[in-house]
């Protein structure tokens, strides 16, 4: 069980890694290249989806940590 949760552990703080430099604003991370729309007026449609799905790559990131180490404890 302890390798399968290692390797989950590393490809969600990947995908942590990538959503939270998509976060970053015009000039930095991913942002600046384009990948994340720049909306005028309010928050936009992605923007907020972004935001949500960044929220539950954490808290699986902080599930799967609690886990492995309560298999290594």
């Amino acid at each position: 069980m302890i390798p399968f949760f290692a390797v989950v552990q590393v490809l969600i703080s990947a995908a942590l890694v990538t959503l939270v430099l998509m976060h970053s604003g015009r000039e930095a991370g991913f942002g600046g290249m384009g990948f994340t729309p720049q909306s005028q007026g309010g928050t936009h449609i992605v923007e907020r989806n972004l935001t949500r799905l960044t929220t539950v790559m954490g808290v699986l990131f902080f599930v799967n940590t609690v886990i492995l180490y309560r298999l290594l404890a």
